[in-house]
């Protein structure tokens, strides 16, 4: 292992592992200790503040504390086991920092929708899809199934993968820490912003700090992944005109970007009409309505994730490799 960088070695490994195994369901994952923090905090401390600055005040110590405890206590722990052996402190960043990539478990997502959706049985589509987006299911068709599985795999190939590995490489770059801190530091940002980061009740005070942090977190990332599918699509003029003339249309200033690159990409159209607890929301229609959204298209935008992500991560090992 001396001949070969030890963060080329963490970034392989993880890689590897959330692409054979994922995210099992059976063992701890760090993102359900980051809910359980969160829902923690928000029982102890954010239910008894009523007023709108106490709250703002809460969800700044909020994002403070937990983006801060996950890098600490990653760092901590790989430290640590290092003293024991220092495979056993490469084993455990390998795990770590596997666990920020959401590749497989996206993809199992898409899966367990479209399986029952290809046989016919669009209840059982509809119920599948009910864990995995906000938006209501009960009367979506086949092809408003299949929109909001392109939709969710598209915005979610950013923060949930390109992300996560681009803050990796950053802090295995520029940085003392490693790659899991980060990553990891990323990944709780991602998880306060999805599970307070809403603009409604009782979320908008408490959660404002989380959401405007992970935004501009996202931004750079998401840029590049919007460069890296209009490159790999072979059509990058199209992709990044369209991109250009539909993306800021959508209220997220990263959202908007990741799901019209895809849809530029491979010729789609996706927004329109969504129902969330009975009320309309009418999403900006992003992209060219060109070909139809099948099952398909949503397998092509995981492909097109995964060479985004095999790309950068050639590029990091053979910088990391170089400069060893």
């Amino acid at each position: 292992m001396s001949s070969i960088p030890a963060v080329v070695v963490s970034l392989s490994a993880a890689s590897g592992l959330d692409f054979i195994l994922g995210d099992p369901w059976s063992l701890p994952h760090p993102v359900q200790f980051m809910g359980h923090y969160i829902q923690g905090y928000q029982r102890l401390l954010v239910a008894r503040v009523k007023s709108p600055t106490g709250q703002r005040l809460l969800g700044v110590l909020l994002m403070l504390s937990l983006v801060s405890l996950s890098m600490a206590m990653s760092w901590g722990a790989i430290a640590f086991a290092a003293r024991l052996h220092p495979w056993l402190g490469q084993g455990l960043a390998i795990v770590l920092l596997a666990s920020c990539f959401a590749g497989r478990s996206l993809r199992h997502a898409a899966d367990d929708v479209l399986k029952p959706l290809e046989a016919g049985d669009l209840e059982g589509a509809r119920d599948r899809l009910k864990l995995y987006v906000g938006r209501d299911t009960e009367n979506l068709s086949a092809i408003e199934i299949q929109r909001a599985l392109f939709e969710t795999a598209t915005e979610n190939a950013v923060d949930g993968v390109l992300a996560p590995l681009f803050f990796a490489i950053i802090g295995g770059t520029i940085t003392p820490l490693g790659p899991v801190p980060l990553a990891l530091g990323y990944k709780a940002l991602s998880t306060l912003d999805s599970m307070v980061g809403y603009r409604e009740m009782p979320y908008r005070h408490v959660g404002w700090c989380s959401a405007k942090t992970e935004d501009i977190a996202t931004w750079l990332p998401c840029r590049l992944a919007v460069l890296s599918i209009a490159l790999w699509s072979g059509q990058p003029r199209q992709v990044l005109r369209l991109c250009r003339r539909d993306a800021h249309l959508d209220p997220s200033p990263n959202a908007g970007w990741s799901e019209c690159a895809y849809a530029a990409a491979l010729d789609v159209q996706v927004g329109g009409e969504n129902l969330y607890r009975g009320v309309v929301k009418e999403k900006p229609l992003l992209g060219e309505d060109l070909q139809p959204l099948t099952a398909e298209r949503v397998e092509q935008a995981f492909r097109l994730t995964r060479r985004c992500f095999l790309s950068w991560l050639g590029l990091a090992i053979a910088f990391f490799w170089g400069f060893s």
